[in-house]
C-alpha cells in the first residue's frame, strides 16, 4: 500500500498498518518536504514523484490510503491518485469498535483505536475519525469529514461533506451541520449549523462564513 503523505497523520496510519499486518511494500509519498530522508524510519520507502507512484501501482500494489488532513487537501489527493491508477483503500484500526447491524464505511476511511461506532452508521469516502470519537446510533457523516479526537455524536446527527469537527466537541441528538463547516475544539451543538461556517463555544454559535 502506499500512503499519501511521510509525516504527522500518515505515521498514525503506519500504526493501523501494523496492528494490520499491512507492512509488507508499504511506501510514502511525499513530494513537497525538503527535510525528509529516502526512508521513514530507516524502513519505509518515500515515493517523491507521482511517475514512481504511478510505477507502483502497476507494479506492486495498487492500493492506497490518505495520510494528510484537511477534507478538501484529502479530496485534490483522492482524484490525483485515482487518476494514475491507484485504488483507496480503508484502515481501520482492530482497537475500534464498529457494530454489526446497519453499519456502511465507505472507501478511503481511516479509523483509529478507541472509535466506536454504533448500529445505522453511514460514513461517507475518505473520512477521518480520530482517537476515542464515539459516534452513536443512526448519525450519517459526508464524505472528506474530519472528526478529532474525543468528539461525540449523539443519535441521528447529519454531518455534511468537508466538514471538520474540533476535539473534544459533543453534537447533540437530531442536529444536522452542513457541508464546509468547521466546528472548534470543545463546542457543544445544540441547533442546526448551516453550510460554509465556523462555529465554536457552548453552546456553539457561528462566528464567521467561509468564502
Amino acid at each position: 500500500m502506499l500512503i499519501i503523505g511521510a509525516k504527522g497523520f500518515a505515521k498514525e496510519i503506519l500504526e493501523i498498518c501494523k496492528e494490520n499486518n499491512k507492512l509488507k511494500n508499504l511506501v510514502f509519498y511525499d513530494d513537497i518536504s525538503k527535510d525528509i530522508e529516502i526512508q521513514l524510519y530507516g524502513e519505509f520507502q518515500i515515493i517523491k514523484t507521482l511517475e514512481e507512484a504511478k510505477e507502483y501501482f502497476k507494479n506492486i500494489d495498487n492500493q492506497f490510503s490518505i495520510g494528510l488532513g484537511n477534507p478538501k487537501l484529502r479530496k485534490l489527493m483522492y482524484s490525483k491518485f485515482i487518476s494514475i491508477g491507484g485504488e483507496i483503500t480503508n484502515t481501520i484500526s482492530n482497537r475500534s469498535m464498529i457494530s454489526t447491524f446497519d453499519v456502511e464505511i465507505n472507501s478511503g476511511c481511516n479509523i483509529l483505536s478507541g472509535v466506536n461506532i454504533s448500529n445505522g452508521v453511514k460514513i461517507g469516502i475518505g473520512c477521518i475519525i480520530h482517537y476515542n470519537v464515539n459516534v452513536t446510533h443512526d448519525c450519517k457523516i459526508g464524505d472528506f469529514v474530519e472528526i478529532s479526537p474525543s468528539a461525540n455524536l449523539l443519535g441521528h446527527v447529519t454531518i455534511g461533506n468537508f466538514t471538520h469537527i474540533g476535539s473534544n466537541v459533543t453534537i447533540l441528538p437530531n442536529i444536522k451541520i452542513g457541508n464546509n463547516v468547521t466546528i472548534g475544539a470543545g463546542a457543544v451543538v445544540s441547533k442546526d449549523i448551516p453550510d460554509n461556517t465556523v462555529a465554536l463555544g457552548i453552546p456553539a454559535k457561528i462566528i464567521r462564513h467561509k468564502m
